[in-house]
């Protein structure tokens, strides 16, 4: 059974940092690209970030230099670290695991930034 389990969200003040952490189970996390998604309320689901099996990163520009996106492929890992935070930077942060064959979600983890 497939599990991708996030953690690490709240609420945040503007200009903060947060960092999100996904665990993975019963993949074989190492031929996954990983992924972070986030969904606004009243809008589409976005890609935020995305490490592929070799570490290549790519990024939203929205976030290009605030977020970090990272791996351990040792203990089936994914985190993004989220620095200067912004009020439109509050949604619903999803993990996703993708193959050439496969893709999985998480449940999501809530994100605000907020006084």
């Amino acid at each position: 059974q497939v599990q991708l389990v996030e953690s690490g969200g709240g609420l945040v003040q503007p200009g903060g940092s947060l960092r999100l952490s996904c665990a993975a189970s019963g993949i074989i996390f190492r031929i996954y690209a990983m992924g972070w998604y986030r969904q606004a309320p009243g809008k589409q689901r976005e890609l935020v970030a995305v490490i592929s099996s070799g570490d290549t990163t790519r990024y939203a520009d929205t976030v290009l230099g605030r977020f970090a996106i990272s791996r351990d492929n040792a203990k089936n890992m994914v985190y993004l670290q989220m620095n200067s935070l912004k009020p439109e930077d509050t949604a619903v942060y999803y993990c996703n695991a993708t193959s050439t064959s496969r893709d999985y979600w998480g449940q999501g983890t809530q994100v605000t930034v907020s006084t």
